[in-house]
C-alpha cells in the first residue's frame, strides 16, 4: 500500500512529503511507546502514533520506517515537523483514533508489524 493510499483511507493531511506519497508500506504499527517501536515494529513499516515530538522521528528513523501518521487529531511540534524533513520522513496526521486507523488500514490490506 502506498502513501497516498493511506491518507486516503484514514483522511489523513500531508504535514511533510507531498511529493512522497508514492512510498509503499509493507506493514503498520500504532504504538505511543517508542521502546515498543523498536522492539516489535518491522522495518518499512508506516508508524502510527499520537507522540509529536522528535523522539518519533527519530524512532522512525532507527526502525527505518516509511511515514509517521500522527492520530487524533494531534499537532506536531515545530522541531518534529524540521527533523522529519531533515530525515526525509513523510509526516501525515488524522483526526482518527489509532485504534480507528489500524482497523481500517487492516482491512484494506495493510499487515500487521
Amino acid at each position: 500500500m502506498n502513501l497516498a493510499e493511506v491518507q486516503k483511507i484514514v483522511n489523513a493531511k500531508i504535514l511533510w512529503g507531498e511529493n512522497m506519497m508514492h512510498v509503499e508500506v509493507s506493514t503498520g504499527f500504532g504504538c505511543d511507546l517508542m521502546s515498543d517501536c523498536l522492539a516489535f515494529a518491522q522495518p518499512k513499516c508506516l508508524m502510527l502514533t499520537g507522540l509529536c515530538n522528535t523522539q518519533a522521528v527519530r524512532t522512525a528513523e532507527i526502525l527505518d520506517a516509511r511515514a509517521i501518521l500522527i492520530v487524533r487529531g494531534k499537532q506536531p511540534s515545530q522541531e518534529m515537523v524540521a527533523l522529519a524533513k531533515e530525515k526525509g520522513l513523510p509526516l501525515l496526521s488524522t483526526d482518527k483514533l489509532m485504534f480507528d486507523c489500524c482497523g481500517v488500514l487492516f482491512k484494506a490490506g495493510l499487515e500487521g508489524g
